[in-house]
């Protein structure tokens, strides 16, 4: 079996490349490269690690036949193009975790900096003043921290704040009543945190509704005398009203480790007495850097080998200790959304997948995923999980995921129903000893199958002598049957017929079986 090949394309700790070898895994080091130097060799090899500098783009994808997974050592992905990756079936990774404490200590680190004028005492002193008088600083112990997003560094900033007795009030949308109370801050709505914090720092990705969160309006909000700490990501400060709110007194001080535009080498904010601002420091630590290394050379050939996804950013994760126990699961679910592609006759605009029994206890994204992978090979043969959802978004369709707690006829059941214009289609599959998916019904008629290979599909009026006359014309042709399956509503009306088949029936062979008696529908499927 041939080893997967990966790019390491920006500078990082050694030991990276030394653990996907350890996992299976050629790898090549060369950094520094121009992007056409980097389109020229980007095609023979099935995954990328990058830092920053690297630039993935849609000219590099293109060229990218090979493709499957691109990491990056740290959590902003600025430098690729996802929509473009996604379309293209290739994952992305980030190491979100790696710098988490790095980045939270760079925030602790800028509060203590405004509270005590550390930098401008510094500065004034060095130049040979004694401007004892001058640098009256104030304590954070009693103070109040108010905090705009409160996930993996917003938590570390909470945990670490809380152990210089301050106290924390949160603002985040998906930050739960109890969870707040176990980390020991109060959940708060950004008004209110506005008007009570002493110091505010932020923690939230860029988004389209955190863009701004610290607007001029927001600004006028705060207490006055607030010092507002950002390390997460530029944007999220109008910068040009913080700069007002810096010269009127209202903000007391600032401390900026990321700008809107970065480089930042001009700003409104330089030169602004009380502003503090780093050249996006938040990650540099060298225990940051060789964390996040080993971190995507780890998700990479998790990934590349067994099919494990940590921390993608454009499909569901899936460990590797659960790809062995969804394996099965994504295999059935891929059939069924290729069984309701083949037979649907028009556009599908709704899609359900619903699941219960053993099935309803596991992560349902992968199988949802596998489901559109199946079904949207309709419209592409390049079609993966990773694209599958951007095709089935970029078509206007609508996915809903159930999950059932109920006990059913089956120890687990995986159930997709498509909206199209004759009503709802559903078919449905169960696994047989936990690892073999087996359709269990079809529109309706129950009907046990393994979908696999070539298959003929026939509706047909249940009627003596039909199984006779089918028999003899794929003879007749040199059709060879392997398995038969039947299934009806009721004796004498509508019944299926779902034949196993050793080679693809020819359109001549399907025109003669539509045109026995009684048949209705008929369909080669592939699997």
């Amino acid at each position: 079996m041939t080893k997967p090949k990966v790019l390491i394309s920006d500078k990082m700790d050694p030991n990276a490349a030394a653990i996907f070898r350890e996992r299976g895994c050629d790898v090549e080091e060369i950094t520094g490269l121009k992007p056409d130097e980097l389109k020229e060799i980007i095609g023979k090899y099935d995954g990328l690690a990058i830092r920053s500098s690297t630039k993935v783009t849609q000219e590099i994808l293109d060229a990218a036949t090979n493709l499957k997974v691109i990491g990056r050592a740290g959590i902003g992905v600025d430098n690729v193009d996802i929509p473009a990756a996604s379309a293209k079936g290739v994952v992305v990774m980030n190491t979100p975790f790696g710098n988490s404490i790095t980045t939270a200590e760079h925030a602790i680190a800028l509060m203590f900096a405004l509270a005590r004028q550390l930098p401008e005492a510094d500065a004034s002193t060095q130049a040979g003043k004694w401007e004892k008088n001058r640098f009256m600083g104030v304590e954070v112990t009693g103070k109040t921290l108010g905090l705009i997003g409160a996930g993996n560094i917003g938590s570390i900033v909470a945990s670490r704040a809380l152990g210089l007795k301050m106290k924390v009030v949160a603002f985040d949308p998906f930050l739960t009543p109890e969870r707040a109370v176990e980390r020991g801050v109060e959940k708060a709505a950004l008004d209110p945190l506005l008007a009570r914090a002493d110091f505010i720092t932020l923690h939230t990705p860029l988004t389209d509704q955190t863009r701004n969160i610290l607007s001029k309006e927001n600004l006028a909000k705060t207490k006055p005398g607030v010092r507002i700490i950002n390390c997460a990501r530029g944007g999220l400060v109008d910068e040009a009203a913080l700069k007002e709110a810096l010269d009127s007194g209202h903000v007391a001080g600032a401390a900026l480790d990321v700008f809107q535009t970065e480089p930042a080498k001009e700003s409104p904010l330089f030169g602004t007495p009380n502003f503090i601002c780093t050249p996006h420091l938040g990650a540099s630590t060298n225990e940051a850097q060789v964390n996040v290394a080993l971190q995507v050379a780890e998700q990479m050939a998790d990934y590349l080998v067994t099919g494990g996804v940590t921390n993608a950013l454009n499909m569901p994760s899936l460990s590797a200790e659960e790809a062995p126990k969804l394996k099965p699961y994504m295999a059935l679910a891929e059939r069924l959304g290729s069984l309701i592609g083949q037979l649907a006759h028009d556009n599908l605009d709704k899609l359900s997948i619903e699941v219960e029994g053993a099935a309803a206890q596991l992560n349902i994204k992968p199988i949802t995923g596998a489901v559109l992978s199946g079904l949207m090979r309709r419209y592409s043969d390049t079609v993966n999980m990773v694209n599958a959802p951007f095709l089935a978004k970029e078509r206007g369709m609508d996915v809903r995921e159930v999950r059932h707690d109920r006990e059913g006829v089956y120890h687990t059941l995986v159930r997709v129903t498509a909206t199209t214009s004759q009503g709802e289609r559903s078919v449905a599959g169960t696994l047989f000893a936990n690892t073999a998916p087996r359709l269990v019904e079809i529109f309706g008629v129950g009907i046990e199958a393994d979908l696999e290979g070539d298959m003929l599909y026939i509706v047909n009026q249940d009627a003596p002598g039909f199984i006779g006359r089918i028999g003899t014309l794929l003879g007749e042709s040199g059709i060879n049957i392997g398995t038969f399956h039947l299934g009806r509503r009721e004796a004498g009306g509508e019944a299926v017929l779902l034949l196993s088949v050793d080679s693809r029936v020819p359109q001549e062979v399907l025109d003669a079986a539509s045109k026995l008696p009684g048949v209705r529908t008929v369909k080669a499927l592939a699997f």
